[in-house]
């Protein structure tokens, strides 16, 4: 679906992408990891045919700069920073859905999986929404259009847990007959919801590996934790986790949408010194 040849990309003498070689087929779903400048964001709009660069990227045997709107036809992509646009909700819907063929139904579908009712905002401007909405509001134009190559920077940073888990619900959906690129400064954040890593370091390929590909994206663990005793920062924590405390503030109950597992460990390894016992086991 995307072969990208030998692809440089210079900014101001700084070279933020250098030689990079990658092949990405349909049925991978891939992090795109490495910190903050390593070329991440340039890589995924040269893809988006954004920036000028030596070497060679084809979409589908197409070149994005030179046949641009073609190739955006076939692309999703959710972007980290939302856009200012001023475009009422319903417009960028159907305007959405017009340009790749798709149903502007399957959007407000999408919409609603993930605690969304657009149907509420048809009219208001898009960059009136709160940062909450647009996030959920750009996912689902993404997963409601028919394409078969979805790139995303960030997804579910800033989603809710009960929307997290509708979200990789739908990425389980499309997980076999589309091609995924995730970006994603953190791997822990992504690491259960692909089956490729590649890592960018001062714009080269640092590592390129196929990972372990045995987590249902459609789980949920049940978990139990129980802490030494209560504590008013870890009781903040894990209440934005929807979990659900005991009287004396010792124990708590929730779910936790299977891909989200390494996210929400980490999340609680923080409080280690208070924990006193934590299982997790998956809903039968």
């Amino acid at each position: 679906m995307i072969n990208i040849n030998n692809v440089s990309k210079i900014f101001r003498q700084t070279k933020v992408l250098d030689g990079i070689n990658l092949d990405i087929n349909k049925g991978d779903r891939i992090a795109l990891v490495g910190s903050n400048g390593s070329g991440k964001t340039t890589l995924i709009r040269c893809l988006l045919g954004e920036y000028i660069h030596e070497g060679e990227i084809l979409v589908n045997k197409l070149q994005p700069r030179q046949h641009r709107e073609e190739v955006l036809k076939q692309i999703s992509f959710v972007p980290q920073l939302p856009p200012p646009l001023r475009m009422p909700v319903g417009q960028l819907i159907h305007f959405s859905a017009e340009v790749c063929h798709s149903d502007p139904e399957k959007i407000y579908t999408v919409s609603e999986s993930l605690g969304l009712d657009a149907r509420k905002f048809k009219s208001q401007a898009f960059v009136k929404l709160s940062g909450g909405q647009k996030q959920k509001l750009l996912i689902s134009i993404a997963l409601g259009r028919d394409s078969k190559l979805l790139i995303m920077d960030e997804p579910a940073a800033n989603l809710d847990p009960e929307a997290r888990h509708s979200f990789f619900n739908l990425l389980a959906q499309k997980q076999h007959d589309t091609a995924m690129l995730i970006s994603s400064h953190r791997l822990d954040e992504v690491a259960a919801l692909v089956n490729r890593v590649i890592e960018l370091d001062q714009g080269k390929v640092i590592l390129n590996d196929q990972v372990a590909d045995q987590v249902d994206m459609e789980s949920i663990l049940d978990c139990e934790i129980q802490l030494t005793h209560a504590e008013p920062a870890f009781a903040k924590m894990i209440e934005e986790w929807g979990f659900i405390s005991s009287s004396d503030g010792m124990m708590w109950q929730g779910n936790v949408a299977g891909p989200d597992r390494l996210r929400f460990l980490g999340a609680v390894s923080r409080y280690s010194g208070i924990l006193n016992g934590i299982n997790m086991k998956e809903k039968s």
